[in-house]
């Protein structure tokens, strides 16, 4: 009798956890795939069997008469937004209904990692934005340009010393070093050289903090995702603790060395300081799109100036660098990398775009502005598209704070409630990748990025930053970092492809954050007879 309730039970279990919440979108009458019991949609993603972003790019494309479609994250329900006017209404019209992320790691576990604006919530972070909002501004990128711009040289410094013909670079390892340099530079105030002293204790601890290969710790990740109660009730931490206590020994190190000594400098710790005594105040730039196509705008939440009642303590302010230094060594590194493999395989696109940095060089004598770069047109289309082919940010999510139905436009559609506490997915990836939105999209054409053709591009169809209020404070500076180093490289490089070379490109199915398979192997091979 007793094996009979045992089985009873494990049915029911089965049933009530397990299966059942995999009928979540079907009971709603949203379209829905047959998710795998227990892995769900994911479950080729959670086996290594394919990448997150060719799982978001075949759950986008299975549903092409939907404005909406549902999938789950194991057992968890997503809903999958793939219309342009609902991604609108959703992150922008209604924001107040979508105002939070998910968070990504336990909030008792990881406190560092949940004070930062990406994690935070509601009026905590409506507070937090408008205070960092004016460290972003033109004004503080103009001056923050000058740090940059000498780890750029820098860079190039290293590999022009190479006596070699074609140098032979995985890219991720060799811009993860120059964008540790940058962020020690420009947001802790610490020179460093990852290149000469490829072991220094900024960059090996950046690597720890941004390294989620192995089984072990992707698991960790996915659990404390899909199941975040779950996760902090086991006390799973996804950090290295020595990880955490390194940057904030650093931020309190340093702001207690420079409020002593009375030094300014201009980089993040400095903004941060003087948001923290409610100085900064948000300045609109004069130029519209002053650093590209892909600057996103910054919404009146982020405008309203520094919260006064605000108390920014250093913890406070070592979570906000944290995350700023998370997306700047992993993020842009990503970004960075697509780009030249692009570039590399088309010699036409990198040629026009070496004509206009030696144009830009040669009429402004050799020196570099934050202006001068921005009034780069083609460079911005030939990263615009790169972002766009393959955004480093393959999607953006939303958590449902207030309940909020969708409306019926479509003959087969119902009213749908959305409850508190349900995930809201944009599929940034599947839409950039749309053939109706950007016809031939495997193709890498700058072109759609043109003066003639940009007005074409669908609004919110255009995604690498994200959408509405919760969009990526950071983009300027991204912009930045990328077209400087890029300037560097290639006013004294040409990117060619090499026996490494993966051709044609394969996504790695081991990384969570989009990478290609066997490493992104490209030859810098220096240029000649440059007149200079």
């Amino acid at each position: 009798m007793l094996w009979v309730l045992g089985i009873a039970a494990a049915v029911l279990f089965f049933y009530y956890f397990l299966y059942k919440p995999q009928l979540y979108w079907k009971e709603k009458n949203v379209s829905q795939g047959p998710p795998v019991p227990i892995l769900g949609d994911n479950w080729k993603n959670v086996l290594g069997q394919e990448a997150m972003m060719e799982m978001l790019k075949r759950i986008y494309n299975r549903h092409k008469n939907d404005r909406y479609a549902g999938f789950y994250q194991t057992t968890m329900p997503s809903l999958m937004i793939r219309d342009p006017e609902l991604i609108k209404q959703i992150t922008i019209k209604d924001f107040d209904h979508f105002v939070d992320h998910r968070l990504f790691a336990p909030e008792n576990v990881e406190p560092i990692w949940t004070k930062n604006l990406f994690s935070l919530k509601g009026d905590t972070w409506r507070d937090m934005r408008a205070t960092l909002s004016p460290t972003f501004t033109a004004s503080k990128m103009r001056s923050m340009f000058v740090l940059m711009e000498k780890s750029g040289q820098q860079y190039v410094d290293f590999y022009l010393k190479q006596n070699k013909n074609v140098i032979e670079l995985e890219l991720k390892d060799s811009f993860t070093r120059f964008a540790n340099d940058v962020i020690a530079n420009c947001a802790f105030g610490v020179k460093v050289d990852s290149l000469k002293e490829p072991e220094n204790e900024f960059y090996m601890k950046g690597k720890a903090a941004t390294n989620f290969s192995g089984f072990v710790k992707q698991m960790k990740f996915l659990l404390s995702m899909m199941s975040p109660k779950l996760s902090a009730c086991l006390g799973l931490s996804i950090f290295e603790s020595n990880v955490t206590q390194f940057f904030q020994s650093l931020i309190h190190d340093t702001v207690k060395m420079r409020e002593e000594q009375n030094i300014i400098r201009p980089d993040m710790i400095n903004l941060l300081m003087e948001a923290r005594k409610g100085r900064l105040h948000y300045e609109e730039s004069t130029e519209k799109q002053d650093a590209g196509f892909a600057t996103v705008e910054e919404s009146d939440i982020g405008k309203v100036g520094v919260n006064q009642k605000l108390a920014m303590t250093e913890s406070d302010m070592a979570a906000q660098v944290l995350i700023f230094f998370f997306a700047g060594f992993e993020t842009i590194s990503t970004m960075m990398s697509f780009m030249c493999y692009e570039l590399a395989l088309h010699p036409e696109i990198q040629e026009k775009l070496h004509q206009e940095i030696d144009l830009t060089y040669k009429n402004n004598n050799g020196k570099l502005t934050y202006d001068v770069l921005n009034k780069m047109k083609y460079m911005d289309m030939v990263i615009s598209e790169s972002m766009r082919k393959n955004p480093a940010a393959v999607m953006t999510d939303r958590i449902c704070t207030k309940a909020y139905t969708i409306q019926p436009e479509l003959p087969h559609e119902t009213p749908l409630k959305v409850n508190v506490g349900d995930l809201i997915i944009i599929p940034v990836v599947g839409i950039h990748n749309d053939e109706k939105l950007y016809p031939n999209p495997d193709k890498f054409d700058p072109e759609r990025f043109s003066d003639e053709n940009k007005d074409l591009i669908k609004p919110y169809t255009y995604l690498p930053f994200g959408v509405g209020p919760r969009n990526c404070i950071g983009s300027r500076f991204a912009l930045m970092e990328c077209k400087t180093l890029i300037f560097h490289i290639l006013s004294n490089f040409e990117l060619t492809v090499i026996e490494k070379t993966t051709v044609p490109m394969k996504i790695s199915k081991k990384s969570l954050n989009p990478a290609i398979e066997g490493g992104c192997w490209v030859g810098f091979k220096r240029r000649e007879n440059l007149v200079r």
